[in-house]
């Protein structure tokens, strides 16, 4: 188990439930980096790895 699954499954746990949208979730990124810039390059990351995730499913 990495480091990181904690996180993951206590976001799963607390609000598992709910649906967002990418807007909002956009929103928390950049609030987040702004609080935390040294994970900017993480962040800048994943949400590459979400923005074209659906790339691998294209005929």
């Amino acid at each position: 188990m990495y480091f990181t699954d904690r996180g993951i499954e206590e976001l799963e746990s607390r609000r598992g439930e709910e649906e967002v949208t990418f807007a909002w979730l956009a929103d928390k990124l950049r609030a987040f980096v702004d609080l935390n810039p040294d994970f900017e390059t993480a962040v800048e990351r994943l949400a590459t790895y979400l923005a074209r995730d659906d790339e691998d499913f294209e005929d």
